[in-house]
């Protein structure tokens, strides 16, 4: 028997950045996004974002990578978004996505972030929201790429 608690803040966007997510509808994606996250054996702590952007806190069942697991959740919930009235503006998903590991720790903490997302964007951009993410979790920035895609 392995022990293992692999914490992951991920944080993903919209193909383009665009605002194809209804804030009415929202609730639908999180929901599908936790049965297809349930069926990986992983457990999902909180999901929440805005028009643009998702972000979950997610203990990633230890056969997974982490660029597998995001692979599938897009794929996935991308054709259910693409068949679902409810979302007519979704054009997919960014290539790209950023995942930081956390202690279990800072668990509630990242849990306040993902619920406080539409006061905090009130003030931040998603684009300086991601910047100040990859800043504080030490990874260099390479301005080329930098939500080209």
């Amino acid at each position: 028997m392995s022990y293992t608690r692999l914490l992951y803040h991920i944080v993903f966007r919209t193909k383009y950045g665009r605002n194809t997510i209804p804030e009415l509808h929202e609730k639908e994606l999180y929901a599908y996004m936790m049965g297809i996250i349930n069926n990986k054996k992983s457990k999902l702590y909180r999901i929440g974002g805005m028009e643009n952007h998702i972000h979950l806190l997610v203990d990633i069942h230890p056969t997974y990578a982490i660029s597998d697991f995001m692979k599938e959740l897009k794929e996935y919930s991308s054709k259910w978004l693409s068949s679902n009235q409810n979302f007519p503006h979704f054009e997919g998903w960014a290539v790209s996505f950023a995942a930081f590991t956390y202690n279990l720790n800072d668990k509630q903490t990242i849990i306040d972030y993902i619920k406080n997302q539409k006061e905090h964007h009130k003030k931040l951009s998603f684009e300086d929201e991601y910047r100040q993410l990859l800043i504080e979790n030490g990874i260099e920035i390479q301005e080329q790429y930098f939500l080209k895609d």
